[in-house]
Parts: C-alpha cells; structure tokens; sequence
C-alpha cells in the first residue's frame, strides 16, 4: 500500500510499504479521505518530539475491507462506513475508568508518538490503518467521507462544551474563527447559547455570523475585554472558550470571563509560556479555570449522531480536498492562517 511517509520533518514522500493483516479483534480500514490537523502542520514543521518515520493523519474515514477473528459480524461487515477513535487508551487505569480515556498515560506513551522499532503515528495518512474494534463507530451509508472526516476535530469540540454547563440564553465567546473555533460556534448554538467570536480576520468574521455568531468582534482595532463586557451588559461570559495558541489570548479569555463562570483553554499554547491569573478573582467570584484536550468516547460518539443525523454540516468548513499524490499542496494550503480545513482523499470519495 502507498503511505505520505515522513522521514524528517518537512520531507513527506509516497512510500510504498507493506499492507498490514488485521489481528483478533481487529479491522483493516480502506482510508478514504483524511483531514490535515493543526498538530499535522506542527509535525510538518518539526514543532514536536515525536520520533520518525512517522505516518501522520488521525481525522480519518473509511470502509473496512477485512476483519480479524473475533470482531462481531452482527455489528461489521466489509465495505461498512466507518471511523475510529484514535486515542489508544488501555480501558483499566483509574483515568479510564473515570471517564477521561482522552487523558490516559497509556496513549501517551504508545508507539503513535514514539517508536524506536518502526513507524509511529495515527497512519491516517495511507491507503489503509488498523484499527480495534472496540474503536469502530459506524456510518450510515448516505454518510459522505467529507462529512465524516470532520469526526474527530468535532468531538473534540464536543469535549469541549461538555466541560462547560452552557444554559439555554447565555452569553458565550468564541476567540479564534477557524475551523475549531466555528465548531464551537455551531454546537454552542445548538446549546442555545448567544454566541460572541473574536476574530482579527474581516472574512472569519463574517463566516461566524453566518453559522449563528450573534456578534463579532475585531480583536485588533477594538479592546475585546471591554466590547464583550459591552454587550453582556457589563457581566462577562458565562463561558469563554479560547481555541487560539496564544498565551496572551488566553489571558485575556479569563478577563472576559463572568463570576461564576468558566474559561477553557481549548488549544494548546506555543509558545507553552506561563499566563498570569488573577486568583483573587478566581477565588471572590468563583471563576473556574479548565482545559479540554481530544474527545473522550462519549464525545467521540455524539460527533457521529450530529453528523450523520444531519444535525449540523461540519462540510461548510471544507477549505479544498486535494488527491493524495498533491500532499504538498494540500500541506501548503493548511498552513496557511486563513484557511479552513484541507482534506486528502484517497481515490474517489
């Protein structure tokens, strides 16, 4: 099979290697589309300590073209739509069994981020992936690979929002109108929530009033601390979430915070620098402070029900699918910073 096998940073090269044998309890999914992550374009980059070679890719939708022994044939068949959850959690740890199988050490340690005798990563980027079956959630067969795609980065949205206790009419803010952050903006929405986005980018802002931002604000010619406080009449948000990398940003999401609300830091920080917190104000008004990191399974499947329920079209975020022998296109198109998100497909989808 053909994988985007990266030998280096930056240096991602059709590579034909060896079509993996699904093992008991397993599949093999045939790869047809894949979506090129923020953390993609950091591995590209070389801002990681992952290990190489290295087959990137875990926002991924297939069929199944084989199964192992012992996978049920009641619930999988070859040919089935289907994606997996990508987080390779060991099920047992206390992590797990609380709830928090996105947080498990287990994943973190696993041969996706390091693999001294072979290849790491999520392989999302080739032909075909392994995946358990434990991990499997099926599509319907109207489902689109567009559509399911977008999966993963949605549950992680839906992670996200989970954190938070959005009440029908609060006063939400969104920093940040890319494709994360519009998730946010449509499933806030579907929470019922007034939803504000700070976005410096005219365009951004005008694609967050089309997906149901109420209003917009221009973080670069006004003080958004004191706009939102403007519009929420002087309280804040009840929840602030900030999906941008920034350490100032995120600074400033805790000033626009309500009392006795909630600010997640969504995105990772690059830079990881320290951010200054007013915990006297923490404390007087018992604002909470939480971070939210990947879907838990939960989450994971509530992404498939809105999809493929039709309950909201994640598509209208696709920037451009690229074939997968146009990578370096398609990885040139994501780094851009007002793209949306850019999709590899593998054959026809």
């Amino acid at each position: 099979m053909q994988v985007l096998l990266m030998r280096k940073p930056g240096d991602v090269k059709l590579t034909e290697i060896e079509t993996p044998v699904p093992k008991e309890n397993e599949v093999l999914i045939r790869v047809k589309a894949a979506g090129i992550c923020t953390n993609d374009v950091r591995d590209f980059k070389g801002d990681c300590s992952y290990s190489y070679p290295r087959i990137g890719g875990h926002e991924y939708a297939g069929v199944i073209e084989a199964m192992g022994e012992g996978v049920d044939k009641d619930r999988f068949h070859t040919g089935q739509k289907v994606v997996s959850y990508i987080i390779n959690s060991d099920h047992t740890c206390p992590l797990c069994r609380r709830g928090y199988e996105n947080i498990c050490f287990h994943h973190q340690k696993s041969t996706i981020f390091t693999n001294p005798d072979g290849i790491s990563g999520y392989c999302g980027f080739g032909q075909y992936v392994i995946a358990k079956e434990q991990d499997l959630m099926p599509y319907s067969e109207e489902a689109s690979f567009e559509k399911m795609v977008f999966t993963e980065p949605l549950a992680c949205v839906i992670n996200s929002v989970n954190r938070t206790n959005i009440e029908l009419g609060d006063d939400v803010v969104v920093i940040g109108g890319g494709t994360m952050g519009l998730l946010h903006v449509m499933v806030a929405k579907l929470r019922g929530a007034r939803v504000i986005v700070s976005e410096p980018l005219a365009e951004r802002r005008e694609k967050a009033l089309q997906l149901g931002a109420s209003d917009v604000i221009d973080p670069v010619h006004t003080d958004a601390v004191a706009e939102v406080r403007r519009l929420t009449g002087g309280e804040g948000a009840v929840v602030v979430y900030n999906t941008t990398a920034s350490p100032r940003l995120m600074a400033q999401a805790m000033e626009m915070t309500a009392a006795c609300g909630t600010c997640v830091a969504f995105s990772s920080m690059h830079p990881n620098e320290p951010v200054p917190v007013d915990c006297g104000r923490v404390h007087s008004l018992q604002v909470t402070l939480t971070g939210a990191v990947s879907p838990t399974t939960k989450a994971f499947y509530q992404s498939v029900q809105l999809i493929d329920k039709g309950l909201l079209d994640p598509t209208v975020l696709t920037q451009q699918i690229f074939d997968y022998t146009e990578f370096d296109d398609a990885m040139a198109c994501a780094m851009r910073p007002d793209t949306y998100k850019v999709l590899i497909r593998f054959g026809e989808i």
